[in-house]
């Protein structure tokens, strides 16, 4: 039936509803490790040298000659470095960086820091960004980070350089400290950057001219469309780049959802499988805690058994990896992997707890992009951590930003402000739908994509058109898994910047599209603890 009441808190046409289980409070995983094991703990500052920052490198300096011995040939420095090409002065940027060990003993703790420059040298008049504590480094061991800095809102406009310092308090004894600035070029403007608008954010997604700055190649030159219910593909130029060969060949994309039909003709082909484990013999093969996940693991029965009966999961696989057959539907990264990762059950229904373990087990099993097509109302910290931990390892969650038509997203895709990507609906016509969360005045990071009569797969060998944000995120996914295939190397924060760089905001009016979408109603007396505890996914 047709949506009536514009407020729901839908993600999609059938209102598939996360209901928790169990309580997060209670969430507790043999992962929870990693919500606290490599993180640093990172601060901004006023752009100044803050006095009480300086008064501790004094005493630090005087503690010098405690420093183990062992620290006497550490060499730390900089490397792999990024920060976006243009900023506006008074925005956030995220930047990125390595820090490496190259001496021969351990370093002892140390701390980075970062500055505006007009040069490449670090003096008493550049502006300080901020600093982080990195902790011990081991002989040849290397961390990488990457954090929010604020350029100052006075800042004139002008070419500068953003300077990367290893060993800011210089408290650690190494065999030459003359290398351990790194600068990176960056032009600040006094407007507004990338073209961000609360309401379509950084706008439609544009896989050509993305893959290409992946490469530091100009935008692809265009070809014809496929036309028909290839019409997404076409809208974010995916064709362009299948044309020079990025089809996302050697790339994991994990969809955390209902499960996924991996015996489905568009699919059978491009299913990740486990291949440490011996399908069917009861053990642990490969010892990671799971036995026989072969085809992933069910988050939400604790078992192996990943099969989609309610299509959402399906639906979105396709649009990410369905097969170049001729056939059916062809997935935007159509030689890429799907791994299934089921975190609601056969009704939609999940807890925040079973997807941030679903999180933690495609990081740790090889996924390079997540996606999920679900969300709710409230921020969770057992969820954003997952999240966290997948962008330290190099791993983009792609977030559907949520289906009430309001002035921002849900969550987890508010979380883009720091990690990951949110994504919100288009259709045909660029038209932002008016279901479409939008992506709210404070900046982050935000693109559209089709999400309006998507056709994709279903289980069975079937297929059907839905609208949703669910129905745009896979398109983001398999974006993303082109510019992997092109550039595997590209870190969590430069996948955003060159997103943030690419997207055209081309949207205009908006869309009415929810007289094409059906709905399930809500009964009150379902089992849900708070209406801000629901979560709900986008079909």
């Amino acid at each position: 039936m047709p949506i009536q009441n514009h407020n729901q808190n839908l993600f999609d046409d059938k209102g598939l509803n996360i209901t928790p289980k169990y309580s997060v409070d209670n969430f507790s995983s043999p992962n929870e490790r990693y919500f606290y094991s490599s993180r640093s703990s990172f601060h901004t500052t006023k752009n100044t040298l803050e006095p009480d920052v300086s008064e501790q490198r004094r005493k630090d300096r005087k503690s010098k000659k405690s420093v183990s011995s062992q620290a006497t040939k550490a060499d730390l420095v900089v490397q792999n470095a990024f920060a976006p090409s243009v900023a506006a002065a008074g925005s956030t940027i995220q930047i990125s960086y390595q820090v490496k060990n190259k001496g021969k003993n351990t370093s002892g703790f140390n701390y980075t820091d970062f500055y505006i420059s007009k040069d490449k040298n670090i003096s008493s008049d550049d502006s300080l960004l901020g600093w982080s504590w990195l902790g011990s480094l081991g002989a040849g061991s290397s961390t990488s980070q990457s954090q929010n800095v604020t350029i100052d809102s006075d800042l004139a406009a002008g070419n500068y350089y953003i300077l990367y310092r290893a060993d800011a308090l210089d408290n650690v004894l190494e065999i030459s400290n003359t290398n351990n600035v790194l600068a990176r070029e960056i032009t600040i403007t006094n407007t507004a950057s990338g073209g961000y608008s609360p309401d379509s954010g950084y706008g439609l997604i544009n896989a050509s001219a993305a893959v290409a700055k992946a490469i530091g190649e100009k935008p692809f030159v265009d070809v014809p469309d496929l036309g028909g219910n290839n019409w997404g593909a076409d809208l974010v130029k995916a064709p362009e780049t299948w044309a020079k060969g990025y089809t996302g060949q050697g790339v994991v994309v994990a969809v955390l959802d209902t499960g996924v039909d991996y015996n489905h003709q568009d699919l059978s082909s491009n299913i990740w499988t486990n291949s440490k484990e011996i399908p069917g013999n009861g053990k642990d093969d490969d010892g990671n805690g799971y036995i026989d996940d072969y085809y992933g693991w069910n988050f939400d029965g604790n078992n192996n058994s990943t099969l989609d009966v309610n299509g959402h999961g399906t639906h979105v696989s396709g649009t990410i990896a369905g097969v170049n057959n001729g056939y059916g539907v062809t997935g935007i990264a159509y030689n890429s992997k799907i791994m299934p990762v089921k975190v609601l059950d056969d009704e939609g229904s999940g807890s925040y707890s079973a997807i941030a373990n679903g999180i933690y087990y495609a990081v740790d099993n090889g996924a390079d992009v997540i996606n999920l097509s679900l969300g709710g109302g409230r921020s969770n910290d057992t969820l954003q951590k997952a999240i966290e931990y997948a962008s330290s390892k190099g791993v983009i969650v792609v977030m559907a930003a949520g289906n009430d038509g309001g002035s921002q997203p849900a969550y987890p895709a508010r979380y883009a402000k720091n990690y990951g990507l949110a994504v919100g609906a288009v259709d045909q016509n660029k038209n932002l739908a008016d279901f479409s969360n939008r992506a709210g005045a404070d900046q982050l990071a935000y693109v559209t994509a089709p999400g309006v009569n998507v056709y994709s797969t279903l289980p069975g060998n079937e297929y059907a058109s839905y609208s949703g944000t669910s129905m745009a995120t896979p398109h983001v996914a398999g974006v993303v898994a082109l510019m992997l295939s092109a550039n595997p190397n590209l870190s969590d924060a430069q996948v955003r910047q060159i997103l943030a760089e690419t997207s055209g905001n081309s949207t205009t009016q908006t869309a009415n599209s929810r007289g094409n979408t059906t709905s399930l109603s809500y009964d009150s007396n379902t089992n849900v603890t708070s209406p801000w505890i629901r979560s709900y996914t986008n079909k």
